[in-house]
């Protein structure tokens, strides 16, 4: 007798599992979108900051860096309410290019 098997009688391999498509690991779970009211504002107090303060640069540092006197992250105060928008707005306003930047 032969010990080589039967290719007509063995059994299948058992099926591996599918690999992960590289698409897969490009999409991220759903997450809750931004309130209209909320994007409005984030939108309006970046807007405003990148025309007021001369630039992109100067508009991020200034709405994503803490702001003791605002009480915490423009950006984020600015997003949050009304109120905070009217705070951050008045802020930027206000705001003066540092004459020593040049």
């Amino acid at each position: 007798m032969s010990s080589k098997p039967d290719p007509d009688s063995a059994t299948p391999a058992p099926a591996l599992a599918p690999a992960k498509s590289y698409s897969s690991r490009l999409f991220r779970p759903k997450r809750t979108a931004l309130p209209r009211d909320d994007a409005r504002r984030q939108g309006d107090i970046s807007s405003l900051a990148y025309l007021t303060m001369g630039g992109r640069d100067a508009a991020v540092a200034f709405l994503n860096a803490e702001n003791p006197a605002l009480g915490g992250r423009p950006l984020a105060l600015a997003t949050a309410s009304a109120e905070g928008y009217a705070r951050v707005a008045a802020a930027i306003r206000a705001w003066s290019p540092d004459p020593a930047a040049g």
